[in-house]
């Protein structure tokens, strides 16, 4: 997919500064959001390697913890969500230069407890359109918190650009 389909009458998919400003920082665009999905891209930077300029785990981490609680939020109607289990298993390098792909999808959604898988794939052109995976992470997340209202203007950003 090119972009996320925003419900609103832009095509655009939305500013990452607005969803997620840690992702924002390292580079990362997101390219849909939905309560069934939740993906985007991170070309790999010196910002986001290790010394031996391969991309840094604790980013893999960083990237699937946010983008499966974005998909949480979205799929209990915008609660306050809040991580509690993370488990990644990184199986290839993706070295300085090369774009990764992150996508979450839920695994289980309950009211109180969901379970999102989230993979990382290295966008790879000489392989015929098979991307190979970097690494794989299963996120726990608590969602039965309101939100606080003072995060209103977060959820009608959200609301925006999302696949509802």
């Amino acid at each position: 997919m090119a972009g996320a389909t925003p419900s609103s009458s832009s095509c655009l998919p939305p500013p990452a500064a607005l969803v997620d400003r840690t992702l924002h920082a390292l580079g990362f665009r997101f390219t849909h959001i939905s309560p069934g999905k939740v993906a985007g891209r991170l070309k790999v930077t010196e910002t986001c390697c290790q010394p031996f300029d391969v991309l840094n785990g604790g980013v893999s981490a960083l990237m699937a913890e946010s983008l499966a609680s974005l998909g949480a939020y979205v799929a209990s109607d915008f609660r306050q969500v809040a991580g509690v289990q993370l488990s990644t298993n990184h199986v290839k390098a993706a070295l300085l230069g090369e774009e990764v792909e992150a996508e979450a999808c839920p695994i289980h959604v309950g009211r109180t407890i969901q379970v999102w898988g989230v993979q990382i794939r290295k966008m790879d052109s000489s392989t015929s359109g098979r991307n190979v995976l970097v690494s794989t992470s299963k996120v726990t997340i608590l969602c039965n918190r309101q939100t606080s209202p003072a995060h209103k203007d977060y959820e009608d950003t959200i609301k925006k650009y999302a696949k509802l």
